[in-house]
């Protein structure tokens, strides 16, 4: 608050500085913001594609595996499945989007050969291969949904803690900082205007004390003509 606030020309340039600092912080933040939310949009569009691509993918899975039930059975379809060895691999590494960490996923071995996925030629079928081939895509897609999701719930924290961040210093810290230093100003002005009418009734009395040692003299001097005639 103003009030608690010494009044001092030191204070006043302390205050300015802070002031300027604050300022630049500002719009550094406001550029950050604005720039976080251009990535954030960005990431909103792949998100959203990603989203659609995995309802595809999901229902074209779903079909596939039911198909594959209906014609080889679900004995030979769990069978198919069973005969898996290589599962796949997820690895986490990270990157930076203006200062904001984000995950970054790899995946190996989703999607396999025919040979790879360990029931062999005689023990599969078309239905059986094309399920599978759904399946590994689907899991693809998911994956990238998963970083592109954490991505931008990351994003979003970031872009909402450098707005109040901004706002803090927009509506709190640079107000109280203009009202500190409006309050000082004032002060000052008032202490320079007391000091102004300070010397002068100084100046006043000093020429007043001068008048009236003048006007002594003048009557001493009066007095000793008068006497000597």
């Amino acid at each position: 608050m103003a009030k608690d606030v010494k009044p001092t020309r030191k204070n006043l340039m302390a205050i300015e500085d802070r002031i300027e600092l604050s300022e630049r912080g500002h719009d550094t933040l406001e550029q950050k913001r604005d720039g976080l939310i251009m990535e954030f949009m960005d990431i909103l569009d792949q998100a959203q594609d990603v989203r659609a691509d995995m309802g595809e993918n999901y229902e074209t899975a779903q079909r596939k595996i039911d198909m594959a039930r209906a014609m080889e059975g679900d004995v030979a379809v769990r069978g198919a499945a069973s005969a898996l060895k290589e599962h796949p691999e997820i690895t986490t590494q990270s990157k930076n989007i203006m200062g904001v960490v984000v995950p970054q996923i790899e995946s190996s071995k989703v999607k396999k050969s025919l040979d790879e996925r360990g029931y062999g030629l005689l023990g599969s079928s078309a239905r059986i291969d094309e399920a599978a081939d759904a399946y590994e895509e689907l899991l693809e897609t998911i994956i990238l949904a998963a970083e592109v999701e954490t991505a931008m719930k990351k994003m979003l924290e970031e872009i909402e803690t450098t707005k109040r961040r901004v706002n803090a210093l927009e509506f709190t810290v640079l107000p109280d900082l203009h009202t500190n230093k409006e309050y000082i100003e004032q002060k000052l002005q008032e202490q320079e205007r007391e000091e102004i009418f300070r010397l002068k009734k100084i100046k006043e009395k000093k020429e007043k004390e001068e008048e009236e040692e003048e006007a002594a003299a003048e009557a001493e001097a009066e007095t000793v003509s008068e006497a000597a005639d």
